[in-house]
Formats: structure tokens, sequence, C-alpha cells
């Protein structure tokens, strides 16, 4: 079961996702750095967010061809960049309420759901992780995790997400000469992943029951989702810096 959250859900999340990111945003300034995204300024952040809810709404609604430098471009140079990123996230939710549940649009992840779920999972999370980057800039540091207010239910979810659909994915670097495994177990939850890791892209599976692996990482879900999404202080692993494994963004 790729996720156990409904589409309902993920939209509640994105709802408020964005809430938390205009806030932060706001708070930092749009010249502020961003310490979780190196390089980035708040309006960067800002002009990429928004950029991704634009391109998601064209894929769900079948779209071919998107034109992302351009909403990029677009974001960067708005006198009001927060109101273009809030009309952008609009379009996003009309665009679910006007296509059907079996919708034919492309996906790209691993032991994705259908069509209209996935996005909405993936547009809740990318907009949850990048509120976080806009916290981090508020702040100063990456936020503890009782500082996010990811709910317990969202935060497995995007572990799942994650651990099953993105790290398989050959484009990442997480890789062993001698094969090993890897379980990521929250210690609030009956779940944990097990991700095998050898030369060949990794095999990750879903678990409940006693844990068996040659390494585990362990904390809350939460803490965990922010580490593995590379939004915590700390992002070594047994099997090397995460950060440089899984350079998601």
């Amino acid at each position: 079961m790729p996720t156990e959250l409904s589409v309902a859900e993920h939209l509640e999340g994105l709802r408020e996702a964005m809430i938390a990111f205009v806030r932060y945003a706001d708070r930092a300034g749009l010249a502020a750095d961003v310490p979780t995204c190196p390089g980035w300024t708040v309006r960067d952040l800002v002009a990429h967010q928004g950029m991704v809810h634009r391109w998601a709404t064209d894929r769900l609604q079948g779209a071919r061809v998107a034109d992302p430098e351009r909403w990029l471009a677009e974001g960067a140079a708005e006198a009001d960049p927060l109101e273009w990123l809030r009309d952008g996230v609009v379009e996003l939710a009309q665009a679910f309420t006007r296509v059907p549940d079996d919708v034919e649009a492309p996906v790209f992840l691993e032991d994705a759901p259908a069509p209209r779920a996935f996005w909405a999972r993936r547009q809740c999370h990318e907009t949850t992780i990048h509120a976080v980057d806009a916290q981090t800039a508020a702040l100063g540091r990456p936020p503890r995790a009782e500082e996010t207010q990811i709910p317990l239910a969202l935060a497995l979810d995007g572990l799942d997400e994650l651990v099953m659909g993105n790290v398989p994915r050959s484009k990442y670097r997480l890789r062993s000469s001698r094969p090993t495994s890897l379980a990521v177990a929250p210690g609030d939850a009956g779940v944990w992943w097990l991700m095998r890791v050898g030369p060949d892209p990794v095999v990750s599976s879903r678990h409940t029951g006693p844990i068996a692996a040659d390494h585990v990482l362990e904390g809350t879900a939460t803490e965990l989702y922010l580490r593995l999404w590379n939004r915590a202080a700390d992002t070594a692993t047994p099997l090397g810096d995460w950060r440089e494994l899984v350079a998601v963004v």
C-alpha cells in the first residue's frame, strides 16, 4: 500500500504547509539565506516552490510540455512573490477538483499510487519540506522536530514516500561494494522500513514486527522525516552522510 492517507488528507497537509511556509518566509524576509538549501535566499525558495506547484498542475492535467524556467523567472521577478506563490497553490488545488479519480497523468517515483493520489501526496510533502526550509531561514538553523508541528501520520507517510519511492531510483548514490542493510525505525510507530544496499540501486521494503538489519536509524517519525529529507542539523548515517547519498531538494 503506497499510502494510507487520502487525497483529502494530503491536500489538508498541503494547506497547512502553505500557511507555515508563508508565515516563516514573511518572518525571515526575501533576502534571508536558507541554511538547508545552500546558496538560496528565501526569494529563491519561493520561486522554486511556486514553479513546482505550477509544474505539478500541468502534470496532473496531462500537459506534455511545461516551462519550469519561465516560472522560476516569474517568481524571481515578482514584486510580491508570496502572493504569486499563493496564486499557484490555489490553481493546483482547483486542478484536483477538476480531474477525475482515474485521471491519466505521469508519475515518477517507485511504488507510486494512482496519479491523482500521487500528485496530492507529492505536493503535500514537497511543500511541507520547503515550509521547513522557510522556518530554517527564519530561525537561522534547522528546526527541532517538536518545533515543526508535523503530524505523526504525515511524517510516516513522508518516510514511506522517500524510502519506497525515491531512494530506489538509480539517480541516487546510496551504494555499497558489500551488501548491507539499513533500517529506518521510528520509535513512535509500529512500522519500519528496510533498505538493502549493494552495488546496484537500493531495494526497499516496509515491515512491522521485530527489526532485522545491519544498521538501524532510530528516532521519532518526525525526527527521521527531517533527517532523511536532509532538513536536520545531523544527517550522518552508518553508510555516510545522507545529504550526499540521497540529495533530495
